[in-house]
Parts: C-alpha cells; structure tokens; sequence
C-alpha cells in the first residue's frame, strides 16, 4: 500500500516545479494545431488518448516499468531500447532532456544513483530506488503527461481554462487503465500505431515558427 511519503514524493516528483522542463515540449501537438488539425477540446481530448493508449504514453509505461523491475546492469540496454524506440529526433530529444534533468535533480535531492538516463527510464529506476509503487508511479507519470499536453491546447488552440482541466479530469481514468495493462506486460509488447502523432513531431522539428522545443 501507497503511504502518505509515497503520495507527497510522487507529487513533488511530477509537479510543474520540479525542473525537468516538461512545459518547453509539445510532443509535436504545436504543429497539429498551427495546421488546424485540433481546434476544440474535443479534438484534443482524442490526440491526447490515442498518444497514451497506441502511442508513447503506452510506451513509456512499459519502459518504466521495465526500469523498475531491472536489475542495475540491465538498465543501460532498457534505456537503449528507449531511445532506439524514439519515433523521431525532436522525440528522441524531449526524452532524453527530460531525463537528464530529472537524474540530474532527483540525484542531488534524493542521493539517487541516476545518471544519464531516458525519462520514462530514469522514473522507474528512481521510484525502486525509493521504494515507490511501480502502478502509483506510472499515474502520476501519465497523468503530469496529460497534463502538460493539455496545457500546450489550453494555450495554443486556445481552450479556456476551464475546459482545460475538464479535458484533464475527463482523460485522467487513462492513467489507472494504463497502469494496470502495462504492469503485468513486458518490452515485447512495445508498439506504436499513432502515426499522425510521430508524423506531427518530424515536421515540427522544420516548422517555420514555433514556440515549444518539441
């Protein structure tokens, strides 16, 4: 069972002040709106569910899981699969950024032995080091996950900040869901069909103007 420790580290963990910089990627959500491919809160709602149920959400559970299950000298070939897994260069680059900063803060705060690691991996290791819940953690990763994608629509489509966080609340049961089929699966179920979204982020990397880095 989750202790109260567990809930307060976790929220720390993945607040949008702890320095990992979530806020500067849009995961290639900027160039589907600047196209208008999502306009309403509806649309958005759709992009977010199908990137966690087909796409890197799905993934990334299955990576932090693996992270989390590993001993530590499997981890470095867990986190090379995460990075071969990276659909593009601006994707390969908000994991790998966002990892780094993550090990880089969660070393000093926690005198975790993290270094250089993908996010989803680094999170896994971070949270068996501390004795975490592996489906606890998981919610919050995809739940911050969510968050931030709908804070990228929440400015740029522009959604009210209302209907932002309805579209949160709305979308959040996809995190116990995914939780739940992800941690009694392995990295042979690793798969990715959300093409339009691995699609958005190739042509971000060359959109003419543009405000997030991803």
């Amino acid at each position: 069972m989750a202790t109260v420790t567990d809930i307060l580290t976790l929220t720390q963990w993945f607040s949008p002040g702890y320095p990992v910089g979530a806020f500067a990627y849009s995961h290639g959500l900027e160039w589907a709106i600047d196209r208008g491919q999502i306009i309403t809160a509806e649309h958005a709602g759709v992009w977010i569910s199908t990137v966690l149920n087909h796409g890197a959400g799905w993934n990334d559970s299955l990576f932090l899981a693996a992270a989390y299950r590993a001993n530590s000298a499997d981890v470095a070939e867990i986190d090379a699969q995460c990075r071969a897994f990276a659909a593009s260069a601006e994707r390969l680059k908000e994991t790998d950024l966002q990892g780094a900063a993550f090990c880089e803060v969660t070393q000093k705060v926690w005198s975790a032995d993290l270094e250089g690691l993908t996010y989803p991996v680094a999170v896994g290791r971070a949270a068996w080091l501390q004795g975490l819940p592996l489906d606890l953690t998981t919610q919050f990763y995809l739940q911050a996950f969510i968050a931030n994608l709908a804070t990228i629509a929440m400015r740029l489509v522009p959604l009210g900040q209302t209907e932002g966080q309805k579209l949160i609340r709305a979308l959040t049961p996809l995190c116990t869901q995914l939780a739940e089929r992800t941690s009694g699966a392995s990295l042979d179920d690793l798969s990715n069909t959300a093409f339009l979204t691995d699609v958005a982020a190739m042509h971000h990397e060359t959109q003419y103007s543009r405000i997030f880095r991803t």
